[in-house]
């Protein structure tokens, strides 16, 4: 039996599965945590994979790694690293993002050159940041990676040029994934300069060996990993809820939305994932709950008790800013609120129910492309609330499976490197087992509650 390893370098922690290459079943894992911020020395990235990994590697004869999309690793001639690492949540390039923009001739032009327009996460916003803001260790770079490139070049022993893959490349702002290849002049004006960037391995390729002799897989970003690790068919969409909270389903074709709400990103197979991104999803039911004096529990508790609609409560839930709409200096907002309503529980609903509006307004985006929805597969941490659960297929609209519970993002890095070491032209069939619940919806029932949330967004921002 050979066994294959998944890396999921995530904004806040490390995971590691090891599995069966044949089946995908899980035989061990671990994990290490990652400091908190928008930004970081990449060292702790390695250092988190080190701690986990321990005893985990010895026998795997693949690995890869899946990371968090967009961050921006520089490095000097040496490959020495010349700045912390800028998140994709480190909103402070939003002004570079429009900068550029308006630059080279609106949002038009950007999807039509990279199927993206780029907004604060994406890395050539960050470029523009970094040589403006930070002129004299700019002058030190000679390369650009992202953090799955930067982890998997150290997985190498940096003996060779750093690689990346299509999927990850395609949140850069200077790759297209229509056209599959870089677009220099797009990096040159956002850098000023040119920059060395990694080579884009095909979607199987060995890219290189552990120094145990393990085949290193190219990795990917960790929306594409989730996708692999879902095995995502023809009219699934998946609804992931992390620190940020994704929309994203497997397409056909390259998808160019100029209002830039739907990332025209390639998956990790050679094909394409358009994804809608919102910097809020599960961390606003830490802090509704926090705000409420209980817990995650006891929020459920308190938001199944209300009413659909909250009573008329409704939550913006933009507590860290947004992405999608573009709201990168807006603030929570709470609104409706009387006498008569002023309930933790109705607080609890409307924090729940503002959540999901946000990635409601992701799928309409998504069907606004062409992309179906079938079907909903609900992912991440956010996916274990019992008030999610219940309120996800009204707010949603459409029907509701929960898989069985996962590290996504580790298992499609595992898949592909059970891939690669196959060699085969697909990636290997693993099954994942019965859903833990699915819910069917009843879509008159979830469509006030998203006009309301839709009058007050237009209202409060504007968009």
């Amino acid at each position: 039996m050979a066994l294959v390893a998944g890396i999921d370098s995530s904004t806040q922690s490390c995971k590691i599965v090891v599995c069966d290459s044949t089946t995908g079943k899980v035989l061990r894992e671990g994990r290490a945590p990652h400091p908190d911020g928008t930004e970081t020395d990449p060292a702790h990235w390695w250092s988190a994979l080190t701690t986990a990994s321990s005893g985990l590697l010895d026998d795997v004869s693949a690995v890869s790694v899946a990371g968090q999309q967009h961050g921006m690793v520089v490095v000097d001639e040496d490959g020495e690293v010349v700045r912390p690492a800028l998140l994709w949540n480190d909103s402070r390039s939003a002004g570079a993002a429009h900068d550029l923009v308006t630059e080279l001739g609106g949002p038009k032009a950007w999807t039509d050159a990279v199927g993206n327009v780029p907004v604060a996460s994406f890395t050539v916003s960050k470029l523009r940041w970094f040589a403006e803001h930070e002129p004299e260790l700019a002058a030190r770079a000679h390369g650009v990676m992202l953090p799955h490139d930067w982890l998997t070049w150290r997985l190498n022993g940096s003996r060779t040029a750093p690689t990346t893959d299509r999927g990850d490349a395609s949140g850069t702002g200077y790759w297209s994934p229509a056209d599959n290849t870089y677009r220099p002049d797009l990096l040159v004006r956002a850098f000023g300069r040119e920059l060395d960037v990694p080579r884009v391995a095909a979607p199987a390729e060995t890219v290189g060996h552990t120094p145990e002799g393990a085949v290193i897989a190219p990795g990917t970003g960790d929306n594409m990993g989730a996708a692999l690790g879902l095995g995502l068919r023809p009219g699934d969409v998946v609804v992931s809820l992390g620190t940020s909270g994704t929309v994203f389903a497997a397409h056909d074709r390259a998808v160019h939305d100029p209002s830039g709400a739907v990332c025209g990103f390639a998956d990790a197979t050679g094909g394409h994932l358009p994804l809608v991104c919102t910097l809020n999803a599960a961390r606003v039911l830490g802090s509704a709950a926090a705000m409420l004096g209980t817990d995650l529990a006891g929020l459920d508790h308190l938001a199944l008790g209300a009413r659909p609609g909250a009573e008329g409560v409704v939550l913006l839930p933009y507590l860290d800013g947004e992405r999608t709409p573009e709201l990168p200096d807006a603030a929570g907002s709470l609104h409706g609120l009387r006498r008569d309503n002023m309930a933790p529980a109705n607080v609890a609903r409307a924090a729940v129910e503002g959540m999901l509006c946000g990635l409601a307004d992701g799928l309409s985006a998504l069907a606004d492309q062409g992309v179906p929805t079938e079907r909903v597969l609900l992912v991440g941490g956010g996916a274990r609330s019992a008030a999610v659960r219940a309120i996800a297929p009204l707010v949603l609209a459409a029907p509701v499976v929960v898989p069985p519970a996962a590290e996504y993002v580790a298992l499609g890095a595992a898949r592909q490197a059970a891939w690669t070491l196959a060699g085969t032209t697909e990636p290997p069939t693993w099954t994942l087992g019965a859903p833990e619940e699915e819910s069917a919806h009843t879509p008159e029932v979830g469509a006030r509650v998203r006009e309301r949330y839709a009058e007050y967004r237009r209202a409060t921002h504007g968009v």
